[in-house]
């Protein structure tokens, strides 16, 4: 019970944090040259002032910066996101159609990325200053220091252009009007590059944190004990050094989560993909306020519930925490 109140008393805390990153990042769009309007305009290639006037009264752009926050945040409280100029309907409903893209996308790779970096740091730490050590640990620097980005294209050109094996983007095949498994299988087989690019630097960086964790752990009093009553090296880690060595790998998902967002930005463009991320960055281009505040709400409500939920396993890793030690 003590952790859960604990996490309750941590997502009421950062409810005041979303609200001052949304201000904020509304207040600095203010200052970005453009609106709204210039954007609908040069898309329909010009108008005239009154055109541009009557347009700038009907999506409020007309009154001060600080009316239309506060407008904004009145409308907040009521679950409104307002209306996407840009997509001509709610903002809710443009978030909803693009948000299980990138819940897909993000899950998967954070799962993919976490089981091989436990794996393979567990498998370092057990053959330190050997060749798998060795190898493990410069794959791992060239995952972290090398751009998302170029994994991407270089995984469209071998595997996509090259082989022909994987689509080169896209969510699922167009007008095939597949359902059920078929559907699946479909969707999968399209995820599988987006999901390897986004997964390989998180993937990096979670094996040197379960490395360092694994070899700090090997050394405490009751691991020694354990290994003193013969238990076997496979025992000791599995019932013994995992469960510790996983605390901070637990603290890095929640810390990481909105990392992980953010490049899902660049991944999601580059394979074309339908998700929050392809849409923050055409809301930014065609200056669409209302759907670039919506995602950012969206995305904190989901780095805030991340954070939630790791608040809550590692009160169940770590007995002292929920004894509120």
């Amino acid at each position: 019970m003590n952790i859960l109140l604990l996490a309750l008393r941590r997502l009421a805390a950062s409810l005041p944090t979303l609200l001052i990153i949304l201000a904020g990042l509304f207040l600095l769009l203010q200052l970005a040259p453009g609106d709204t309007v210039d954007a609908l305009m040069a898309q329909i290639g010009g108008g005239d002032p009154a055109t541009a006037k009557e347009l700038r009264h009907y999506y409020g752009l007309d009154i001060s910066a600080l009316s239309q926050l506060a407008r904004y945040f009145l409308r907040l409280i009521e679950f409104d996101l307002g209306q996407s100029a840009i997509y001509g309907k709610p903002v809710a409903s443009v978030i909803a159609e693009r948000l299980p893209v990138t819940l897909l996308l993000m899950s998967t790779s954070l799962c993919l990325a976490f089981a091989g970096g436990t794996a393979l740091g567990i498998l370092a730490a057990r053959n330190i200053d050997r060749w798998p050590d060795t190898l493990i640990s410069t794959v791992g620097l060239i995952f972290y220091s090398t751009p998302s980005f170029w994994f991407g294209l270089m995984g469209i050109v071998l595997f996509a252009i090259t082989f022909g094996w994987l689509p080169a983007g896209g969510f699922e095949e167009v007008g095939s009007g597949l359902t059920g498994l078929a559907r699946v299988i479909d969707i999968a087989h399209h995820l599988v590059l987006p999901v390897v690019t986004l997964a390989l630097i998180f993937l990096a960086t979670y094996l040197r944190i379960m490395r360092a964790s694994m070899l700090e752990v090997r050394g405490l009093d009751f691991v020694r004990t354990a290994r003193a009553k013969g238990l076997g090296e496979t025992a000791i880690v599995i019932r013994h050094a995992l469960r510790n060595a996983l605390l901070p790998m637990v603290t890095l998902v929640g810390l990481q989560a909105g990392t992980m967002l953010g490049g899902s930005v660049v991944v999601e463009s580059v394979f074309a993909l339908p998700g929050l991320g392809r849409l923050a960055y055409e809301s930014v281009v065609q200056r669409d306020l209302n759907t670039l505040l919506g995602i950012v709400f969206v995305s904190a409500l989901l780095v805030i519930a991340v954070n939630f939920i790791v608040d809550l396993v590692y009160g169940q890793l770590d007995p002292r925490i929920a004894a509120g030690r």
